[in-house]
This record gives structure tokens, C-alpha cells and sequence, in this order.
């Protein structure tokens, strides 16, 4: 039977989701099977796995950490918000429905059978699972129900490790006020902390381990730096949103208010000279060489914001001074003249889109999940030096549409995407990942501006997130106990499972 650790935060965004990647990469090096697991996981940045299952995103990269294939069982409940107040529920891979946030308060108990059944099949398959929390385990309002911080642990009787986040200030009040919040006997199931995002001479922060010793009653496992790597976010605090830097070419993503899988675009920050900027206001798009609208979870509302905040009619000024502009699945559909929702999927109601292509989407109940592959045919306009390129990537979407221009994507024995001049759209999350793509793009770019671009040997997507995921677990590794952590791990913990197994 697997062992287990759990990683927990003392708030959203204190690195749990990287301490558990960089524990799986460094297990992993270290001969074991590794595997990670989280059971309610809220993010719009989705993964889609061979075998047709929606997942999120951030235990798709933990499984990628560990060499292996993403497995839906690594993330049996995902919550994508629709609404400020509802969500769809992904179940074990499939659309389960949506729901508002009260009533799956008070359902979301009866998940725990699916819940443990992932787990237990994963216990199945590998030596360790890393065990990822969400938010703190401290929000006292929501505790009687929990089934993803210390509900979770208590179900496979794991020992948990609690990362606080230095940079944000306030880690004394972080770590020992959530200790002391705690159950006595979930305090007890505390076995070390992390303090995460360190910036300076950790040697200065000795005695303020011995505080956080003193005052929790907890071994500090390891002092961690803000660690400079480039590993795909899990949801919409990503600090990529807050990137400002002037280069040779920028690429302006549009923050659309419901963004999904905005990792799409991450492999253009690989490339010396490009700046990828996401923009959430009209008056900061200035003079992009490239658009991006990205995917989205609410298309006829996230057209509606375009429109009544003046970004249409700014993007459209742009594309008819000649700035090439791409949409991705949500971003290609208000590329097109109307959306329908006929079926209420994603909130109902019908809306025309920025009449940049003649094609118009309608959403239905069923969900297309899949992966696919194929090749880019036929495409014009600036980005005709793709031509012949090979691509792949995963579809997403409840939406259907129907287009009355040239296509230029054959996959599954048709031809798919649309274009007209500069302006493309196509359905494909991880197009741009094909190095021969993504440089493609920017060498285009470079020469729009009258510059070459230096081409240095291309590194394929997968082989720079693997130096990446190195860089982060190298990094872990000399900045924490791992010899704490191994005997963490062995000794585990003597709680009853609330299942009684």
C-alpha cells in the first residue's frame, strides 16, 4: 500500500501546488514511484488526458513532475467556475452538471465514495502519493464539511506538512495562527512547515525558525527561496498576469474575466526578445504584434465584458491596421458573428460575437474532451509559413461551431479552424507548443519589424518543461530536509480514517 504525505497552505497561493510538483520530481529522482492527488481542486486551467477525461491543470504538471501520464484519478473533482456564485463539476473526468455554491456545499459530502475510490486505486499504482490541500485547512466555516484539507487527510490517514508564504508578510501570524486554530488532534497531524518565497540570506531568518519552532511546536522542514523557474500556473492569482517587461515582440493576451487555460501561451515566454502581456484594460493595449484572445468558461458573458468595456472596439482598430490576431477555442468562438446558448450550458442567452470571421458557434449539454493531432494546411495571410507544420493539443468545449470560411487544420479526417487574412481561430489548446510553431510565430513576428530572429537550436516543449521541473526540485532539494521529509513520510500518522479502513 502507497504512503502518503499531504501538502497544505496557510491561504490560496502560498506554493502548495509547487512544493508538491517539486516533491514529486525529487521523489522521483530518488527511485520511487510518485504519484499526486488532489481531490477538489477550483481552476478554469484544465488538462485534457488520452483518454478523453478533463482534470486540472496543476496535477497534469505534478504527473508530468513524476514522468508519467496526467490520470483523472490524480483530480476526481474539479470546480470551474461559470458564475461569481456557480460552478460546472467535473466528476472523475466528465461534466457531473452545474451547480451554485450552496448547493454544493451541501452535497458536496457525498463525493467522498468517488473521492476515495480515485485514491484508492492510485494506492494501487505507486510507492507515494503527494497529497496537494486547497486554501487553508483553517476556514473555520467551511470545516464540518471538508473533503480537501484535513477531511482529506483524515480519509487516508496522512501526515501533513503547512507552507506559509513569506513574501506576502505575516508568516509568524500564517503558520502558528493556523496551527492554533486547529483540532487538537488535527495540530497533531501537522508534522513540519515550510516557510515558501524566502527572498534574501535565510541565515538572517534562523531565530524566526526558532520562533515558528517554539510557538507551534512543529519542526520548520525547510526554508524555501523564491525560486526563479517556469512551470505552468494552476489558476487566475498566476503572477504571469503581472508581467509589464518591454521587449523586442509582445503578445497581448486579453484577461478576459473568466480566462481558461491561459498556459496556452506560456511557450512564447521561452524565446529571447518576446513579452507575453495580459491585458485587463482597453487603455493598456497599446501596439501588441500579436492578440491572443484566450479560452474562456463564459463566452456570451466574457463578450459581453469586451464590448461594454471598449476592447472590441479597440481590437478591432488593430486588426484593421493589420496586428494579426488568434483566438483559441472561447477566444476563436467571439471571433465569429453570433453565440448561442440555447440549452443554458454556460448561463443561456445569445449574444453576436466581434464579426472578425464568418462562422457562429452554439453551445450544447455534450462536451467535447479529447486530444488530437494533425497537421496545419492551407493557412494564409501572415502566418502562411506554418504550412505543413505538424500539431497537438486537446479540444474543450461545449460549443459547436459552423463557418463559412477556409479552413486550416486537418485532423480526424476533416479540416477545421478559420481564417481570413491576419485574423485565426481555431478550437486547439497547446497549438503553439510544437516548437517548430511557436518559432514559426515569432521569426514571423521579428521579420514584420524588419529583424531576424537569432535561431538557436529549438527545444521542444516537453524537454524545457523537464529542465524546468529539475530547476524547481534541485532548488527544493537544497533548501529542505529531505531526511525529515523521508521519515515523515515512513512514520505517517496514527489517525483513524473517518471511513474506518
Amino acid at each position: 500500500m502507497a504512503k502518503s504525505l499531504m501538502i497544505q497552505g496557510t491561504m490560496s497561493s502560498a506554493g502548495k501546488s509547487l512544493i508538491v510538483t517539486a516533491l514529486c520530481r525529487i521523489l522521483t529522482q530518488d527511485g520511487y514511484k510518485c504519484m499526486p492527488f488532489k481531490s477538489q481542486n477550483m481552476a478554469l486551467n484544465s488538462y485534457i488526458t488520452k483518454n478523453g477525461l478533463e482534470m486540472g491543470r496543476a496535477q497534469a504538471v505534478q504527473a508530468e513532475a513524476c514522468g508519467i501520464e496526467p490520470d483523472a484519478l490524480m483530480n476526481p473533482i474539479l470546480l470551474k467556475p461559470t458564475t461569481d456564485i456557480g460552478s460546472q463539476i467535473i466528476l472523475n473526468g466528465k461534466p457531473f452538471g452545474n451547480m451554485s455554491a450552496s448547493e454544493y456545499f451541501k452535497r458536496k459530502r457525498d463525493f467522498i465514495p468517488d473521492i476515495m475510490k480515485a485514491y484508492h486505486e492510485l494506492e494501487k499504482k505507486c510507492d507515494i502519493i503527494i497529497i496537494e490541500g486547497a486554501g487553508s485547512p483553517a476556514e473555520l466555516n467551511l470545516k464540518s464539511d471538508d473533503i480537501v484539507n484535513m477531511g482529506m487527510a483524515k480519509l487516508a490517514k496522512s501526515p501533513v506538512l503547512l507552507v506559509g508564504d513569506i513574501d506576502r508578510g505575516g508568516i509568524f501570524a500564517q503558520l502558528i495562527g493556523t496551527v492554533n486554530l486547529l483540532e487538537k488532534s488535527e495540530q497533531n497531524m501537522i508534522k513540519a512547515l515550510i516557510v515558501n518565497k524566502f527572498r534574501g540570506d535565510k541565515n538572517i531568518f534562523q531565530s524566526g525558525c526558532d520562533i515558528l519552532e517554539e510557538k507551534s511546536g512543529k519542526p520548520v522542514a525547510g526554508v524555501i527561496p523564491y525560486i526563479n523557474c517556469d512551470i505552468d500556473d494552476e489558476d487566475s492569482l498566476s503572477g504571469r498576469f503581472e508581467n509589464n517587461e518591454t521587449a523586442i515582440i509582445e503578445i497581448a493576451v486579453i484577461k478576459l474575466p473568466r480566462i481558461s487555460n491561459f498556459t496556452d501561451f506560456n511557450v512564447f515566454s521561452q524565446y529571447e526578445g518576446v513579452s507575453v502581456k495580459y491585458i485587463s484594460k482597453p487603455e493598456n493595449l497599446k501596439s501588441p504584434d500579436l492578440i491572443i484572445i484566450p479560452g474562456t468558461k463564459s463566452t456570451i458573458s466574457d463578450m459581453k465584458f469586451l464590448r461594454e468595456s471598449g476592447f472590441e472596439c479597440k481590437i478591432k482598430r488593430l486588426v484593421s491596421s493589420g496586428t494579426p490576431i488568434f483566438g483559441i477555442c472561447g477566444g476563436f468562438q467571439i471571433l465569429g458573428k453570433k453565440i448561442s446558448d440555447p440549452y443554458n450550458t454556460e448561463g443561456g442567452g445569445e449574444i453576436s460575437g466581434m464579426e472578425l470571421l464568418d462562422i457562429s458557434t452554439v453551445f450544447y449539454p455534450d462536451k467535447k474532451q479529447t486530444q488530437t493531432s494533425g497537421i496545419i494546411s492551407d493557412i494564409g495571410g501572415v502566418f502562411s509559413v506554418l504550412n505543413g507544420l505538424d500539431f497537438e493539443g486537446y479540444e474543450i468545449h461545449m460549443g459547436r461551431t459552423f463557418s463559412n470560411e477556409k479552413t486550416f487544420l486537418e485532423y480526424g479526417g476533416e479540416n477545421h479552424g478559420a481564417y481570413r487574412n491576419n485574423i485565426y481561430g481555431c478550437y486547439i489548446h497547446g497549438i503553439f507548443d510544437s516548437p517548430e510553431i511557436s518559432c514559426g510565430i515569432v521569426k514571423k513576428l521579428y521579420q514584420l519589424k524588419n529583424l531576424e530572429y537569432n535561431d538557436t537550436e529549438k527545444i521542444s516543449r516537453s524537454e524545457y518543461k523537464n529542465m524546468q521541473y529539475d530547476i524547481l526540485a534541485d532548488e527544493v532539494r537544497r533548501n529542505i530536509d529531505m531526511n525529515l521529509i523521508y521519515r515523515i513520510i515512513r512514520e505517517g500518522t496514527d489517525i483513524i480514517s473517518p471511513e474506518g479502513d
